[in-house]
């Protein structure tokens, strides 16, 4: 079979554009008043294609559905029943919310939305350049929308300059996505790390890097599905999921005083040496630059920026014993950018390796390769600025909240988010560590056979270990859900009125 052709005038922009020069930006969640009001929306609104527009647009609109959406807006429940199992039963299922460290603060109960009553339908996100984001509000939301849609929240963002509320510049390292579909399935894949990723990752109906096709909705063709591509694995069946994509949206409140004041104690009130602690709980320095060994070559990046594909240009092998950046560091744990076989072992040794034998070092068993377990981030930060100097005096009253509107794609829930969430972020025994979740995004909360979750380490080379202890919470869940962002021509099937 030959490479598949991306129709990027199928695809929703957002899947392709992180949209930089458009600084301004709001998320609307909104419920189903009138069905047949919410389809004719949908049929009359612009939204964003993949294609590439020279000048580029001002604006951009996309629109995304949880599982209720599409019940609402009449989707067949065969059809519905298609979709992954993550998606239908929601963020909030309580097997879930252990999973994703949604307990104590974080549990849904506590949520601003996205909980049992406050469940959105509809995802609908604008950008815009400065200046732009009022007239794009202005033409999608009127009568219409009014008749279609109630609002449960509306979610506004800042323009940081690319830096999160922390004070560290965010961004930097992503997947690059193989539009051409060349060289990232399992057969073609070398033994050493890569950031290029098969598209199949993140849009549904492309080879994923099992070489495999991930489930979603097919079906016989019908009046209403007349205009969707056909599955590549069952050309005889319509495919709904074919250029679309599962989206995660998760608000999280982050506590940007209570961070650099920890710091600060935690240092002895040394300012250089809190620099370096909040460093070490990254993985990088405030500017972007890795702790770990800048390589000259080797790694793909993303973006016309030169400065930003160096700093994403390096591995953890120059690092074996987290002398540099620590194990429990942010960034080691959101990406252990390993490859498939540590040690490159060959021959009998590699078959030992296939079979789960034979590892080179006692880390080795522990950490799956990354490559099926990456996600797109498409977030936007809230609240205003807080230097860290500032940050160090007590809050003044109505302190305003900042944090992030954390977004992410991915084509399979469970695999991608779900176990990069579990398995690294909050998982305390990450890397053969104890007592310890993320320092940035850890819940701090007590785990079966784990009491205590509030320690960080610090290794050095040659010499006893640093260890910090009771870290409080930094990050807060405040909302969340999933949706699936449709391809467009699945979003005029969405829109269609029923038979």
């Amino acid at each position: 079979m030959s490479a598949p052709r991306v129709d990027y005038a199928d695809v929703q922009g957002l899947v392709r554009f992180g949209y930089r020069s458009m600084k301004e930006a709001s998320y609307v969640l909104v419920r189903v008043k009138s069905a047949a009001a919410a389809r004719s929306w949908l049929r009359s609104v612009r939204v964003t294609s993949a294609v590439t527009q020279e000048p580029p647009p001002q604006t951009a609109l996309h629109v995304a559905f949880t599982a209720a959406g599409l019940d609402a807006l009449g989707i067949p429940a065969p059809v519905r029943a298609a979709f992954s199992a993550e998606f239908l039963g929601g963020m909030t299922d309580p097997s879930r919310t252990r999973r994703l460290g949604d307990v104590g603060s974080n549990a849904p109960e506590h949520w601003e939305w996205g909980g049992a009553a406050t469940l959105p339908h509809l995802l609908v996100m604008l950008f815009a350049e400065p200046g732009h984001l009022a007239g794009l509000m202005q033409s999608a939301t009127g009568p219409a929308w009014d008749a279609a849609f109630e609002t449960v929240t509306c979610l506004n963002t800042a323009d940081l300059d690319g830096v999160e509320p922390f004070g560290f510049a965010d961004g930097i390292s992503q997947p690059a996505l193989d539009w051409n579909d060349e060289r990232t399935r399992s057969k073609d894949r070398g033994a050493d790390y890569s950031n290029l990723t098969a598209l199949g990752e993140f849009l549904l109906g492309y080879r994923n890097e099992y070489d495999k096709y991930t489930d979603r909705p097919l079906f016989d063709a019908d009046a209403r599905s007349a205009d969707l591509p056909a599955a590549e694995d069952a050309p005889e069946k319509k495919d709904l999921g074919r250029n679309g994509t599962y989206l995660v949206m998760r608000q999280l409140r982050q506590e940007v005083r209570s961070f650099w004041q920890f710091v600060h104690r935690a240092s002895g009130s040394h300012p250089a040496q809190a620099e370096q602690l909040a460093a070490a709980f990254v993985g990088r320095t405030r500017d972007g630059v890795p702790l770990a060994p800048i390589a000259d070559h080797g790694i793909e990046g993303i973006g016309p920026d030169p400065d930003e594909i160096r700093l994403n240009r390096f591995t953890f092998d120059g690092d074996p014993m987290g002398a540099r950046c620590p194990f429990g560091a942010h960034v080691r744990r959101a990406n252990p950018r390993n490859a498939d076989y540590p040690g490159r072992p060959t021959g009998l040794r590699r078959l030992l390796a296939d079979l789960g034998f034979g590892p080179e070092g006692f880390r080795d068993d522990l950490l799956s390769s990354v490559r099926f377990h990456r996600i797109l981030r498409r977030g936007r930060e809230y609240g205003p600025s807080l230097p860290p100097a500032d940050a160090l005096a007590p809050a003044p009253p109505g302190d305003p909240e900042r944090g992030l509107h954390f977004i992410c794609l991915n084509a399979n829930i469970s695999r991608q988010f779900e176990f990069l969430q579990n398995a690294w972020m909050i998982n305390t025994k990450f890397s053969a560590l104890t007592g310890e979740s993320d320092p940035l995004t850890g819940t701090r909360e007590p785990r079966l056979g784990c009491p205590v979750t509030d320690s960080f380490t610090v290794q050095h080379d040659g010499s006893v270990r640093t260890h910090v202890s009771a870290l409080p919470q930094f990050v807060t869940v405040r909302g969340g859900a999933y949706f699936f962002l449709p391809g467009l021509r699945a979003l005029r099937y969405i829109a269609t009125e029923p038979a």
